[in-house]
């Protein structure tokens, strides 16, 4: 089994990012069978790691500007068996390779996602951060499983799919996440997600895999560390998951948040709660949080869902 390991990078402020990102791709304990670099509309950038990178693959977006292009771009470059994508402000333990690949063991399975951990800008973890929201950071969280298991939709930053199922879905919608952000400057996603539900709809009997032995660290900037960008990104969730619902219907589109909703969330409120009562104040904060995230994510599910309508009735 060949994987071509598949790095998205836009710009230059990134740089020592990415070369920490390429670096623990190059050190793992299995070799991948190619590296490639795809670059989002920044020629100066493109030049550079070409010139830094001359054993890996560097190529240009060649779809439309934003991260599903990108990874689009990067599939039908690799040559590979599986293409693993790895986000360039993310770093890859050693193994992370070679348990990826171990996950398609089950020719059943067309996608495998690991465990990414938050490696938090500002040397701690904020005390009113909810872990069952380390999602908003591009990190596994709270709630999630925490052995190989089964899953709906890995993780963009930390994923790997069978090269041939990318293709013959159609790839990454690139009117999801990241891709829209030209028009729309709001820290929007669920690219991934759409992608792997519409992936087992077309294939009847696949699945995903979530193997915790794949482990990356996931840098977060401190100013994804605070209250405001928390908010922000939960109400963008909520928009984008409103596209997800209306790409491949509520039902699968939403499935795994209702259960997160109803279950995760009122228990880590109570448990921010009870830790509050019994000393740790920021507890309180935690829980206060989880309402806030819940609340900002279903606003904007609502607002996303009713400007989807008004465009569908809204005269050509």
């Amino acid at each position: 089994m060949r994987s071509s390991v598949v790095i998205c990078v836009y710009t230059e402020d990134r740089w020592d990012d990415i070369r920490a990102a390429v670096e623990s791709v190059e050190n793992q304990t299995r070799e991948p069978h190619e590296i490639i670099l795809v670059v989002d509309y920044n020629p100066d950038l493109h030049l550079r790691l070409k010139k830094e990178y001359p054993g890996a693959i560097v190529v240009e977006n060649a779809q439309e500007k934003g991260l599903s292009g990108g990874k689009n771009t990067g599939a039908a470059t690799a040559s590979g068996d599986i293409v693993a994508y790895l986000d360039d402000d993310a770093v890859a333990e050693p193994g992370w390779l070679e348990a990826l690949e171990e996950g398609f063991q089950d020719p059943t399975i067309v996608g495998v996602g690991g465990l990414t951990r938050p490696l938090w800008g500002i040397g701690h973890r904020p005390g009113w951060y909810p872990h069952e929201f380390d999602w908003t950071v591009g990190c596994s969280y709270l709630g999630m499983p925490t052995e190989r298991a089964r899953i709906r939709n890995v993780m963009g930053g930390n994923a790997a799919f069978r090269r041939e199922v990318i293709g013959g879905v159609g790839g990454f919608h690139t009117g999801i996440g990241r891709s829209v952000q030209g028009r729309k400057p709001r820290p929007l996603g669920c690219e991934e997600t759409e992608f792997c539900i519409r992936l087992s709809q077309r294939m009847p009997g696949s699945g995903m895999l979530f193997e915790p032995a794949a482990v990356i660290g996931h840098k977060v900037p401190p100013v994804r560390s605070t209250f405001a960008y928390f908010r922000s990104r939960c109400f963008a969730e909520g928009l984008s998951k409103a596209l997800v619902a209306q790409s491949v219907g509520a039902g699968d589109g939403l499935s795994s948040e209702r259960a997160h909703a109803l279950k995760a969330l009122p228990l880590g409120a109570l448990r921010g709660v009870g830790e509050a009562l019994r000393g740790d104040v920021s507890g309180l904060g935690r829980a206060g949080a989880i309402v806030v995230g819940l609340a900002w994510t279903t606003w904007g599910y609502i607002v996303g869902s009713l400007r989807l309508k008004l465009k569908r009735v809204r005269p050509s």
